[in-house]
C-alpha cells in the first residue's frame, strides 16, 4: 500500500513522502480521529508528505510571501485528496483513509521531522533538504497498519541567520506577516514595517536568509514542477491588480481570508497611495 502510496503521490511531482504509526505522532485534535472513525490503538498508520510551491518567477522579485504567490494551497489539498482518497478507498476497501492539512489532528512538522522528511529550523519550520522550508504539509491517515519510517527528530544547523534577520521576534511569536495581515489602520511605525520590508502580505526574511535556502537554489532542486502552483504564479501585485480581479479569482487566493482591505492598504502603502 505504501508504495502504491508513494507512486500515486510521486505522479503528481510530490517525492518526499514517509510513514509512521499515528500512536507515534503528537495528537493535538482527537476529534478529528473520532469524526473520521479512526482509531489511535488499532494500528492506525500516517503517510506525510511535504509538497513544493516555490515557482522559479517568484524567486528574484516578489511583493508578497511565496506561499501566497500561486492560488491558496488549500484548493491544491481539496483537489488532491478529492482524487486520490477515492481511489485508495476502493483499492483497499477494508481500510479507512483521511487527508489532511494544516487543520490536522496531528502536529504536521514534528510527524515530519520524526521520519526524516526534514530538520525543525530555528524559526519553527520545517527544512527539507530538496526544498527548504518552501513546503507545505499534508498526510494521509488510515486505519491500515504500515511501516514506520520514525527516528530522532533533528534541528538545523543553528547558524542564528533567521533569529538575526527577522525584523519582529521568532521566540514571542510575532511577526512582519501578522502586521500585514491586521485590519484596519496601521501605526506609523507599522507602515514603516510594510515599506522597509517592501511585502504586502506575509514575510519571508527567515526563510530567504537560511543556508538551506541558499544551497536549494544554487542546486536547481528548490522549485516546483506542481503545475497547480506554477501555473497560477502572481509573484508582484499592484493595487489595479487587485482592483481587477473578480470576486472568484479573489477568493482563490491566500490573503483573500482577510478581505481586500489589508493587502490593498498595504499595497498603497508600498506604492506612496496611502491617504
Amino acid at each position: 500500500m505504501l508504495d502504491f502510496i508513494k507512486k500515486e503521490l510521486g505522479s503528481r511531482n510530490i517525492d518526499l513522502v514517509s510513514s509512521l504509526r499515528l500512536s507515534e505522532c503528537e495528537i493535538k485534535r482527537p476529534y478529528l480521529l473520532e469524526r473520521e472513525g479512526i482509531d489511535i490503538d488499532e494500528g492506525a498508520s500516517v503517510i506525510i508528505f511535504a509538497v513544493p510551491y516555490l515557482t522559479r518567477d517568484s524567486v528574484d522579485k516578489r511583493n508578497i510571501s511565496a506561499y501566497a504567490v500561486s492560488r491558496d494551497y488549500h484548493l491544491f489539498f481539496k483537489e488532491l485528496f478529492g482524487s486520490l482518497l477515492p481511489v485508495l478507498r476502493e483499492k483497499y476497501p477494508e481500510y479507512k483513509f483521511s487527508g489532511f492539512t494544516d487543520h490536522s489532528p496531528i502536529n504536521e512538522i514534528n510527524a515530519a521531522a520524526l521520519c526524516s522528511l526534514g530538520v525543525i529550523g530555528q524559526n519553527h519550520l520545517l527544512i527539507t533538504e530538496k526544498y527548504s522550508s518552501f513546503v507545505f504539509l499534508g498526510e494521509i491517515i488510515t486505519s491500515a497498519p504500515l511501516p514506520s519510517s520514525a527516528s530522532e527528530i533533528l534541528g538545523c544547523i543553528s547558524c542564528g541567520k533567521c533569529r538575526a534577520s527577522c525584523p519582529a521576534n521568532l521566540e514571542t511569536g510575532l511577526c512582519l506577516s501578522s502586521i500585514t495581515q491586521k485590519k484596519g489602520e496601521l501605526s506609523e511605525s507599522e507602515k514603516q514595517a510594510v515599506k522597509k520590508s517592501g511585502c504586502a502580505w506575509g514575510c519571508d526574511i527567515c526563510q530567504s536568509v537560511c543556508p538551506y535556502t541558499i544551497s536549494a537554489i544554487k542546486s536547481g532542486t528548490i522549485y516546483t514542477n506542481i503545475e497547480f502552483f506554477t501555473s497560477s504564479a502572481k509573484p508582484y501585485l499592484t493595487c489595479e491588480d487587485i482592483k481587477k480581479m473578480s470576486d472568484g479569482e479573489f477568493s482563490s487566493r491566500a490573503y483573500s481570508w482577510r478581505g481586500r482591505g489589508p493587502i490593498e492598504r498595504n499595497l498603497k502603502i508600498l506604492e506612496g497611495k496611502e491617504s
